[in-house]
């Protein structure tokens, strides 16, 4: 059973209704599908996700394990971090090392409530809506950037990984979540004929509608494409399944867990993979300026009247309440 969100949308794009789905539980929220002529676009505007689909709903083993994959591959310190598709700031708590902390997310609403948890006048903190294939940042600015439960929903991950890879600072990192279609879950369902896609096949599925999983394989080739190293890799979440969560105490399970998450240097067979990314490179000094225009790539944005106005295009980005709006112009 699930609950269909009301939402708004912009009157210059066709929208749709999709589901998400949590792959191991087969719970479904159904959650707006914003459909440009390019890409389609995974939108949780106006959705209650962090209610739905975190608070109380028995996702505390998946939550703790994440974060302990976070604690081992994330750098402890620097300048800029950014957390692509941060949502309410559910991982915000673990970037206290950096002086400056971008939490970007296509859903205004998801950045409100971050605002509503994290403070929208706390200094550190910058809150930006954006598209993850247009990002509003200039190039390498970013010590560090944090993807995690987002590539699932893209179309374009190649697109993405250019993205990050263009805004990440020279020997800086990235912490990249992938949901892995060669998990044993997967794996045995296909040999037992309850599942028509191959989890050993290199090529995405899309399971749901604008829900993929990807083989590990896949994802690293389109990783070296960006001029992207993989340092490390982590297999996260083995036993995220109802059975192992009603028979096990979560305490057990978040050490069963964290004990074998580094058997992803030799194989990854669970369902989130976890790669923590290098850009090669001689550090360079950074940027003084942080944003960029989408439209037109100029960097000269200047304050207009609750916007910044781009001097190259013309076009006027909204900042509202704390909040900087690079989703369309005004």
């Amino acid at each position: 059973m699930f609950q269909m969100f009301h939402v708004k949308h912009s009157l210059t794009w066709r929208d749709n209704l999709t589901t998400q789905r949590d792959p191991a539980s087969h719970s479904e929220t159904e959650i707006a599908q914003t459909t440009r002529p390019e890409r389609a676009i995974c939108d949780y505007e106006g959705s209650n996700y962090q209610a739905e689909f975190w608070a109380g709903q028995d996702r505390d083993y998946e939550d703790q394990v994440e974060r302990i994959a976070l604690r081992r591959l994330l750098p402890p310190q620097g300048a800029t971090l950014i957390d692509v598709g941060a949502g309410f700031g559910r991982l915000a708590d673990l970037y206290a090392g950096y002086q400056r902390v971008v939490l970007a997310d296509y859903s205004r609403s998801m950045l409100r409530q971050a605002q509503d948890r994290l403070g929208k006048n706390n200094p550190r903190f910058v809150f930006v809506a954006a598209d993850v294939y247009q990002l509003p940042f200039v190039d390498a600015v970013m010590d560090t950037a944090v993807m995690v439960r987002v590539a699932h929903h893209l179309t374009d991950v190649p697109a993405a990984l250019a993205e990050l890879a263009r805004i990440i600072r020279p020997s800086g990192c990235f912490i990249f979540e992938f949901a892995n279609k060669r998990n044993v879950k997967s794996i045995l369902r296909y040999l037992l004929h309850r599942q028509n896609w191959n989890p050993f096949d290199p090529a995405p599925v899309e399971f749901v509608r604008l829900n993929y999983n990807f083989h590990p394989h896949w994802i690293e080739r389109n990783v070296d494409a960006v001029n992207l190293e993989v340092r490390s890799r982590l297999s996260v979440s083995h036993f995220r399944l109802p059975l192992f969560k009603k028979v096990v105490p979560l305490r057990v399970l978040i050490g069963m867990d964290s004990a074998i998450q580094q058997t992803g240097k030799w194989w990854l067979l669970s369902p989130s993979g976890f790669l923590q990314l290098h850009k090669p490179g001689p550090s360079q000094p950074q940027p003084e300026r942080l944003f960029r225009c989408p439209s037109c790539t100029g960097t000269d944005l200047r304050p207009a009247d609750g916007c910044l106005e781009c001097t190259s295009c013309g076009k006027l980005w909204r900042v509202d309440d704390g909040l900087y709006d690079f989703k369309e112009p005004v």
